[in-house]
């Protein structure tokens, strides 16, 4: 398996996903290349991934798990690479038309009260480092993106603000320039996405745009879970469960043989 962050730029994250799936099969968590000279875009993430597959995975041909953007990169790499992996996870996926984005801005909205708002419009005051901001920002929100999360609630540790801005806005381009979501109509293998009902992101809005490019598309949906499923109270045991058996039921990936 191959887990994949979201964010963008949010490296981290996602370990108690790989430590769920650690002890039945070999988990790899890239993290995900940082900004610096060059601009980062979806292209650079896809050759990136390519990359690691084929250093570390090139006998066998892994299932993606991703997370949010995450899941959007699982599906631009099946795309680009037909035949690389074998089965996509699509956690908390993000969005790919200005509809989605739009019920999404709306059901934010709906949820934040003056007090958040307030608070929002003064980050950049106490936050000047854009990095910390997107970071606190994060945190400040959680509550928006969660049903009902686990104490140990969800943070990255590091965020990358300027990778965040780059990676996502040439994910906007590719969509605009009508690229994505067409580009999955190449994708051969098992898709299923795994929602949850309070996410903010509108799962069901989310499959009816992916399903015309990807008619084996399986949708599960849990009402009392958010973006997280994995953190949630009511649902994070079955979270596992439900992908674990997905996985092994689907799986077929070659395996080494002994002493290979």
């Amino acid at each position: 398996m191959v887990v994949l962050h979201g964010g963008p730029g949010a490296p981290g994250y996602m370990a108690p996903v790989s430590r769920g799936l650690a002890d039945t099969f070999r988990v790899l968590e890239p993290l995900q290349r940082g900004s610096g000279a060059e601009p980062l875009t979806v292209a650079r993430h896809v050759a990136d991934l390519h990359e690691l597959l084929e250093s570390h995975c090139w006998k066998a041909r892994p299932a993606l798990v991703g997370h949010s953007w995450g899941a959007m990169l699982a599906l631009a790499y099946a795309a680009a690479h037909p035949g690389r992996t074998a089965g996509l996870v699509l956690i908390g996926c993000g969005t790919f038309d200005l509809a989605a984005r739009a019920r999404m801005r709306a059901i934010l909205d709906e949820r934040m009260d003056d007090g958040l708002r307030r608070r929002m419009e003064h980050l950049p005051e106490e936050f000047p480092d854009p990095d910390e901001r997107i970071r606190v920002l994060g945190n400040l929100t959680l509550p928006l993106y969660s049903y009902e999360i686990l104490p140990s609630g969800q943070a990255a540790e590091v965020c990358d603000a300027l990778a965040n801005r780059q990676t996502w806005e040439d994910m906007v381009r590719l969509q605009q320039e009508g690229v994505y979501p067409a580009a999955f109509a190449t994708i051969d293998v098992p898709v299923i996405m795994l929602h949850g009902a309070a996410d903010p992101h509108p799962g069901r809005m989310i499959r009816a745009g992916l399903e015309p490019y990807l008619p084996q598309l399986e949708y599960r949906e849990w009402e009392r879970c958010g973006h997280y499923p994995w953190l949630e109270r009511h649902v994070g045991v079955e979270f596992f469960v439900v992908l674990r058996d997905w996985l092994s039921r689907r799986f077929t990936g070659d395996r080494p043989e002994a002493g290979a």
